[in-house]
C-alpha cells in the first residue's frame, strides 16, 4: 500500500510464482490486492505497537509486557482478522480454549486445527496435531505427527537437530504435549504475519505429506511473498537479530519454500485448565523483526 499525498493508492498484486518445476497452484483467487491483505493482516487490524516505537522501553521488555505471571500476562486469546470467516471468528478476543481446537479437528480430513492469536502484543498461531492418536501409525499422507528434523542455515550448514528438545534441558519447556505448538508468527523474510488458511491454494489445503517438504497442505502461508512454513516439522536453526545482527539458535518449524531464510521459533505454552497460557523462556528468539 502506497501513500501519496493523503491518498492511499491501492495496488493488486498475485502470490509470488512458484519455482519451475512445482506442481502447486498459487490462490484460486487469482489475487489479493494490498488493502485487503491488511485487512487480514493482525499488525494494522488488531492495532500492534510498531518495534520502531518501543524506543527506550526495549524490545524484550515489549514482549514479555508485565513482570508478572498474571493470566492477562500468559493468556493467548484468538485472533479472527476482521472480514474473515475463520472458523474461530465468533471467539475473536477470547482466551484460546483447547476443547475449540480438539472439537474443529474434528471437521478436518487431517485431523489438525489451527488459530491466529495475540499474546503480550505478539502474534502467534497455535496449531493442533493428532499426534498421540498417530505417532505408531505408518508414516503416510494424511496421519500428520509431529517430526523432528536436523535443521541447516541457507549455506547449508548444520544447525543441530528437534530431536534435542527431548534431549537438552534448555529446552524441556518445548516438549511436545496436548497435540499442540505455539509459533511466533512473524516471517523472518520482512516481517510480515503469516496465515492458516486464509487463502486457498495447495499449500493451505486439507492435506497432509510427511518429510517436511513443500508438497502438501496445512502450511502456514505468508501472503506477502509466498513464504511457506510446515508447523509440524520441529528443528532446530539459527536467526538473527534484526537490530544489532547478534545470532541466535532457536527451535521451531521448518520453513519449506519461499524467500524466507529460515522458520519461525516456537512459544512454550502449557494448558491451564481449558485455557492456552504461553511462558517467557525463550525471549531472545523473537527478536528477528526488532
Amino acid at each position: 500500500m502506497e501513500r501519496l499525498q493523503g491518498v492511499i493508492m491501492v495496488r493488486r498484486f498475485r502470490l509470488r510464482p512458484l519455482s519451475e518445476g512445482s506442481s502447486s497452484e498459487t490462490s484460486k483467487s487469482g489475487g489479493i490486492n494490498r488493502r485487503e491483505f491488511m485487512r487480514l493482516s493482525f499488525n494494522t487490524a488488531a492495532g500492534l505497537i510498531t518495534l520502531a516505537s518501543l524506543g527506550s522501553v526495549g524490545f524484550a521488555s515489549f514482549l514479555m509486557g508485565q513482570k508478572s505471571r498474571s493470566s492477562s500476562d500468559t493468556a493467548i486469546k484468538f485472533y479472527a482478522p476482521k472480514g474473515s470467516s475463520v472458523w474461530y471468528s465468533s471467539m475473536d478476543k477470547q482466551p484460546m480454549s483447547y476443547q475449540a481446537f480438539v472439537d474443529e479437528a474434528e471437521n478436518s480430513t487431517t485431523g489438525m486445527s489451527a488459530a491466529a492469536g495475540l499474546w503480550s502484543g505478539l502474534p502467534v498461531i497455535a496449531v493442533y496435531v493428532p499426534h498421540e492418536e498417530n505417532k505408531n501409525k505408518p508414516v503416510a499422507a494424511n496421519v500428520p505427527r509431529f517430526q523432528y528434523q536436523d535443521g541447516f542455515t541457507e549455506s547449508g550448514a548444520y544447525v543441530g537437530s528437534g530431536y534435542e528438545v527431548d534431549e537438552l534441558e534448555e529446552y524441556a519447556p518445548l516438549s511436545i504435549h496436548d497435540n499442540m505448538v505455539i509459533i511466533f508468527s512473524r516471517c523472518p523474510h520482512l516481517c510480515c504475519i503469516p496465515g492458516w488458511q486464509l487463502i486457498s491454494n495447495n499449500f493451505t489445503a486439507d492435506n497432509w505429506q510427511p518429510g517436511g517438504t513443500d508438497e502438501g497442505g496445512n502450511k502456514l502461508f505468508c501472503i506477502c511473498h509466498s513464504s511457506r512454513y510446515d508447523p509440524t516439522v520441529i528443528e532446530k536453526n539459527r536467526g538473527n537479530n534484526r537490530t544489532t545482527g547478534t545470532s541466535f539458535e532457536y527451535i521451531g518449524i521448518r520453513k519449506t519454500g519461499g524467500p524466507a531464510p529460515y522458520g519461525m521459533p516456537l512459544i512454550p505454552f502449557v494448558v491451564n485448565g481449558d485455557m492456552i497460557e504461553a511462558t517467557d523462556e525463550y525471549k531472545d528468539w523473537y527478536t528477528f523483526c526488532a
